[in-house]
């Protein structure tokens, strides 16, 4: 590395504006590559779901919607090439409702909470940049919206990523004091988190869009500490405060935290209900979260001294981007298996070019068209997806008591 002797004068004393001017110079070419993708005053759209698509949602057999379709009940369908018959998501929400009134089984189709069930906020941590810690969140929230449950998914990582997925440039859709930051701020220009909430391209699927702003907790939160102020004394509490706002709105929230064990993540940690860590499998990935573990152990013990309700209904480590054909990935897996047994999902999510392509475009694998890559490709990668977000929603599920 170059030491300072070695960088030129005007560099080293123009640096900060240098970055700052490379900065704005990118965020325009993103805006402008966004704005060739969706443009001015568009809204992101959600592709149409083929019938056997929407059988698999509703456990259903494609014969039985289209003997619906065809004596007219319920929503209908469009018709395209070849007679194959499309629904759009608002079509399924419709068709869920439709099911679960006429429908003789006893299934629940609109799985809503009610009664005693308590709101289930899933935080998805890890310690490590490229985990697929937001891949896994942006998908997690969107397959449980299809699933017909209400959802609301929380950037609260500054680098906003999950925000661009679900159509929201950070530094031009995202304004001061619209992220989470706005809900748990320290001073009186603290909102209701209900005045932050976005809709989503997704029926069911709300979102709490994150950006840089979001830092500010971060550099607040240790002044206070410091002073006594006994505001930042009790920051754990901020985010499960903020949350009970807009908590009759919703049965799962998901928080995509930082890629830190800072204060954001340590107060998403303590509004959780259940904990999912995502982890790469191999060594230096499960090196880093062991240290992530330790850290947050020890964190814990000192938030739940400092009076924090530290508990959860479950806590599960997800594999990602995981290949089955490498040796060394399968041998990490199976050591983390045995170190961790039945908290390691049973599916991984596994590695996929259809996930990666579709992120080029701002998209997931329920949003992409099947038809941009091989079938197979695309098949595999969703049929993981699926399997990681049936597990999680069987956690729920038991969580209130239901069966799977």
């Amino acid at each position: 590395m170059s030491s300072p002797a070695n960088i030129n004068p005007n560099l080293a004393s123009g640096v900060d504006e240098l970055l700052s001017q490379q900065a704005r110079a990118l965020s325009e070419r993103l805006q402008a590559h966004r704005l060739e993708l969706f443009p001015p005053n568009a809204s992101k759209t959600l592709r149409s779901f083929q019938i056997g698509e929407v059988a698999k949602l509703l456990g259903l057999a494609p014969g039985y919607l289209r003997n619906l379709a065809l004596e007219g009940k319920g929503p209908l369908p469009a018709i395209g090439n070849g007679g194959r018959r499309h629904y759009t998501a608002e079509q399924i929400s419709d068709l869920r409702r439709y099911l679960d009134q006429n429908s003789r089984s006893q299934k629940r189709y609109v799985p809503c909470r009610s009664g005693s069930e308590g709101l289930q906020v899933i935080s998805v941590v890890n310690f490590k940049g490229g985990s697929g810690k937001t891949t896994s969140a942006a998908h997690l929230a969107q397959g449980l919206a299809l699933d017909g449950l209400r959802v609301l998914a929380i950037d609260l990582d500054p680098q906003a990523s999950l925000s661009a997925l679900h159509g929201f440039q950070p530094e031009f859709d995202v304004h001061a004091n619209e992220t989470l930051y706005g809900a748990i701020r320290y001073d009186d220009e603290r909102r209701p988190l209900s005045d932050l909430v976005r809709n989503t391209n997704f029926p069911g699927l709300d979102i709490v869009p994150g950006n840089i702003e979001l830092m500010e907790f971060e550099y607040e939160t240790p002044r206070l500490l410091a002073s006594s102020d006994q505001a930042g004394a009790i920051f754990f509490s901020r985010v499960d405060e903020a949350l009970q706002d807009v908590e009759e709105n919703y049965d799962v929230i998901v928080i995509d935290c930082p890629p830190q064990l800072g204060y954001l993540t340590m107060s998403a940690v303590c509004a959780a209900t259940g904990l999912l860590v995502t982890v790469h499998p191999q060594m230096l990935d499960v090196m880093s979260m062991c240290q992530f573990l330790l850290m947050m152990g020890d964190v814990m013990t000192h938030l739940r001294d400092a009076g924090a309700n530290v508990s959860y209904d479950w806590v599960r480590y997800l594999l990602t981007r995981y290949e089955p054909s490498d040796g060394p990935q399968t041998q990490m897996s199976g050591f983390m298996r045995t170190v961790f047994g039945d908290h390691v999902l049973t599916n991984p999510m596994l590695k996929s070019t259809a996930v990666s392509d579709a992120a080029i475009t701002k998209q997931t694998l329920f949003e992409i068209e099947r038809k941009q890559f091989t079938g197979s490709t695309y098949d595999r990668a969703l049929e993981s997806v699926n399997a990681v977000n049936g597990e999680i929603r069987d956690l729920i599920f038991r969580a209130w008591g239901r069966k799977s």
